[in-house]
């Protein structure tokens, strides 16, 4: 299980229903994500905590050790909210060294038309991503855009961790983005030694970075990359 290439096994986590889920809004800026406002709605902690069961019960059934286990997460509330709850079901503390808020994990930024706005514009932006993902929504981030930064994480990731279960705590862009580009970086016929930056550099292109909604999550759903 788990990619070949990496020195860690992955598993994604799209944070739990959250208020904006059930207002239907799009949050998608730093200063309007980190709000409390914006964390989990009752149910995003109860998708979080049957979450965090389900991660324990993988770690279980692949000998995993709770010493070998890294979380990172997002710094919006939504995702530390969530990343919070996992912790306490692992028995885990949040500030403790095992965990880790990593800023290139936040939520793709939709730009400032979108902000606040209704989810059903998503489907504009999906559109746009599909006829081109360098293509930025106004003065917002590209697919493009986002696995660069992507790609700085999981290269630091790799390059902290050894041999750990590494739980990522993200968005859903971001979390279908980054599947995208380890599924489509495991086909290269490469040397295993090549390094993971190099590996995603090779398949940023359009036709692999546009399908990037084949890997869609639900809120609160887990799954391990291999």
């Amino acid at each position: 299980m788990g990619m070949l290439f990496l020195k860690n096994r992955y598993w994604v986590l799209r944070h739990g229903k959250s208020i904006p889920n059930e207002k239907g809004l799009i949050v998608s800026s730093m200063e309007n994500g980190t709000l409390a406002e914006f964390q989990l709605a009752s149910e995003g902690v109860k998708q979080a905590t049957s979450a965090g069961e389900l991660f324990l019960m993988e770690l279980k059934e692949n000998n995993v050790s709770l010493g070998d286990v890294r979380i990172c997460y997002s710094p919006f509330s939504r995702t530390s909210h969530t990343a919070k709850v996992v912790a306490s079901v692992l028995n885990l503390p949040l500030e403790g060294p095992q965990c880790k808020v990593m800023e290139e994990l936040r939520e793709r930024y939709f730009g400032p038309s979108f902000e606040l706005q209704s989810h059903e514009k998503y489907s504009e932006i999906w559109a746009l991503d599909a006829k081109d993902p360098s293509m930025r929504p106004e003065c917002g981030e590209s697919v493009e855009d986002v696995v660069t930064r992507l790609t700085t994480a999981i290269a630091a990731m790799e390059t902290e961790f050894q041999g750990c279960a590494v739980l990522i705590v993200s968005h859903g862009d971001p979390l279908q983005i980054l599947q995208t580009v380890l599924h489509a970086a495991n086909k290269q016929a490469k040397s295993d030694d090549e390094d993971v930056v190099s590996r995603i550099q090779a398949i940023k292109v359009p036709s692999v970075l546009s399908q990037h909604r084949n890997f869609a999550l639900l809120t609160g759903e887990l799954r391990p990359i291999k």
